[in-house]
């Protein structure tokens, strides 16, 4: 199971900042750097799920609050979008001399334009992700928008952020001016993966295309379609998390990817052990990266699903695709069809002993009546998935020295 530590280090401004560290069950395959977002702390709810979720993928994951921010010392009004940026390349020096250089780093709103803006202090990232992060750090202004005549008339202003006040000073503004993002974009190394919703009523999607726009090279984009703006749905933040531990692996320099004999699958599924915790590994079919492990109560670590939820998978997925295939095949009004697969151990009439029992419920959704519904049932006791688990079925095992080796 992954476990969080408490540690601290000085930040840019000298103060002491408070952090956690995320670390996986079994040595990291890297360390990363989570930057939260503006007013935020790091405990915000998609700041600490998906730290969390990276550390369960086998990621350490460093978060921690800005100067004057969260348990941090130091007085917010005396930071700006420089400070954040030193900050944050001190607690990449901190992992250096402490564990190991961060190799990814993750950013949410404005922590992700920070994180842009820091890379090229911090040579050891190869990977940058981007969570609802703006093309420019002015975009803040807009949160203390009814204020800024205020603090540039006195110097400084209390205004309300989050429900929280907070004490913003003009230089701040001027500082937040000279930051131009697609800059610093263009210019970046590392490769970059930009998350963000379509619906973001806070930092509006546009945004993304302009970083998207702006990057040279190894850029991807990811659509939180749905997901407001702090990710407060933990299967959005879960989501983002899974995308961007599978996709920083291509980049962080860890060869994750067994040997497979091109595409159409010839060679077979290849599973190999990561060497995190107890039973985790990976599963590679063709072009496909997944993870299999078995749960916490069972000494697992929890990071992928079990071997019994991939033949349930198995199953219903093979029972889905034969059922659109026949409905096609036959122009049934079927819109849409649902297989819940469980497996148990039990006894079952005809049969001396307990025996393996895979209990399937099928949804169907459509205008279908009695007679479609049932012939439908019936059709899904001949997928190819069902009949081998009914068929004579032989494993034949050898030792190889390398994978598919004969």
């Amino acid at each position: 199971m992954a476990r969080s530590e408490r540690v601290e280090f000085s930040g840019a401004l000298g103060e002491t900042l408070a952090a956690r560290l995320e670390l996986p069950d079994g040595t990291p395959r890297a360390f990363a750097l989570f930057a939260h977002c503006f007013s935020c702390s790091k405990d915000i709810h998609a700041a600490s799920r998906i730290s969390r979720h990276l550390a369960r993928a086998g990621f350490a994951v460093l978060r921690f609050d800005f100067t004057g921010l969260g348990q941090s010392e130091g007085d917010f009004a005396n930071t700006n979008f420089s400070s954040n940026i030193q900050d944050l390349v001190k607690a990449g020096e901190f992992l250096a001399a402490n564990y190991q250089a961060p190799a990814l780093m993750v950013g949410h709103s404005l922590g992700g334009a920070a994180v842009i803006a820091a890379a090229a202090q911090l040579p050891s990232v190869r990977a940058i992700a981007t969570l609802g992060a703006p093309a420019d750090a002015s975009h803040v202004r807009h949160a203390f928008h009814p204020d800024i005549a205020e603090i540039e008339a006195n110097g400084e202003a209390e205004v309300m952020l989050g429900g929280r006040p907070f004490c913003i000073r003009k230089q701040f503004l001027e500082d937040i001016e000279g930051h131009s993002l697609e800059d610093a974009v263009s210019a970046l190394k590392p490769a970059l993966l930009i998350a963000h919703s379509p619906i973001d009523n806070t930092v509006g999607v546009e945004n993304a295309t302009r970083l998207f726009k702006a990057a040279r090279h190894s850029r991807s984009y990811l659509d939180l379609d749905g997901a407001d703006h702090l990710l407060s749905d933990p299967a959005d933040a879960i989501h983002a998390a899974d995308v961007i531990a599978a996709w920083a692996l291509r980049y962080i320099g860890e060869d994750v990817r067994p040997a497979v004999p091109g595409p159409d699958r010839k060679g077979g599924v290849v599973v190999r052990e990561t060497g995190e915790g107890a039973y985790a590994n990976h599963v590679v079919a063709g072009h496909h990266l997944m993870r299999a492990d078995e749960p916490a109560d069972l000494g697992g670590s929890d990071t992928g699903p079990a071997p019994y939820d991939f033949l349930n998978a198995a199953l219903g997925s093979c029972t889905s695709i034969t059922l659109r295939m026949y409905a096609a095949r036959k122009s049934l009004p079927l819109d849409r069809v649902t297989v819940t697969v469980r497996h148990s151990k039990g006894e079952a009439e005809g049969h001396e002993g307990k025996i393996d029992i895979f209990e399937r419920a099928i949804r169907f959704e459509g205008d279908l009546d009695t007679a479609q519904r049932q012939r439908l049932l019936e059709i899904a006791d001949k997928c190819p998935v069902h009949r081998t688990l009914h068929g004579p079925v032989q494993v034949q095992t050898h030792e190889v020295g390398s994978p598919f080796e004969t």
